[in-house]
């Protein structure tokens, strides 16, 4: 009998992409600083693993106030609780099922 796999394990292959990738993107950080990006960032990082999620990187632009989050996981809710939860909640993140290096 096989065993069962995560989806960590078996890397939910579609399209190209081993784990699922999600682009979120935040508004409202006008005038935001690398710092308070930094700290935003760490505070998802200290709460990703109970969502089974990783939010590996960020982006800012403070002129216009968005941050754009690149993470992986498990589904696009998932990664948006960690938002929630980091105290950054966001309603616009967009799968990225196809990836080229």
């Amino acid at each position: 009998m096989e065993r069962p796999y995560s989806w960590r394990e078996t890397g939910r292959r579609r399209r190209g992409c081993a784990i699922p990738k999600f682009m979120d993107v935040h508004s409202g950080f006008i005038g935001a600083t690398e710092d308070q990006l930094r700290a935003a960032h760490e505070r998802d990082l200290a709460i990703e693993a109970a969502e089974g999620a990783h939010v590996e990187r960020a982006w800012l632009d403070p002129d216009s106030g968005k941050v754009f989050c690149l993470s992986s996981g498990p589904s696009k809710e998932a990664v948006l609780r960690v938002h929630e939860k980091a105290g950054h909640p966001t309603t616009e993140s967009y799968e990225l099922p196809v990836e080229v290096e």
